[in-house]
């Protein structure tokens, strides 16, 4: 006599789960101490209270699109015949349009700068 073949149980993936779950939770701790922490004793400058200015050295991109240096207004063909060719710094509003960032930089590059940084905030908060 054959006997009926017994069903098998389905397979429980609860540890599998937990398996993941331990992986996740082991880089996870991994990932959070690759950066070290501040000295605890350390007190950084508070400088919610200054007045924010442009390096000296830097072309101001203003939020309506208009160029400025030193308080001047220019353009990239003149602010470019005035200077030597290296390096160009911008220090570009906050609501200033992309499309007009990436003109304005690579005006700068053609007519010569050998790059083109943007300076701008960094908080630690």
């Amino acid at each position: 006599m054959i006997r009926p073949a017994t069903p098998r149980k389905p397979r429980d993936a609860t540890i599998a789960m937990i398996n993941v779950i331990f992986l996740m939770l082991i880089f996870f701790l991994i990932a959070g101490t690759v950066a070290s922490p501040l000295d605890p004793d350390l007190e950084l400058v508070d400088t919610a209270g200054l007045e924010g200015r442009e390096p000296p050295n830097a072309l101001v991109l203003h939020a309506d699109g208009a160029l400025s240096f030193r308080g001047n207004s220019t353009d990239p063909t003149t602010y470019m015949a005035g200077h030597p060719e290296g390096p160009v710094r911008i220090v570009p509003d906050r609501d200033v349009s992309g499309p007009r960032l990436i003109e304005v930089t690579g005006s700068l590059r053609r007519l010569g700068a050998s790059s083109v940084i943007l300076v701008t905030e960094r908080s630690l908060e």
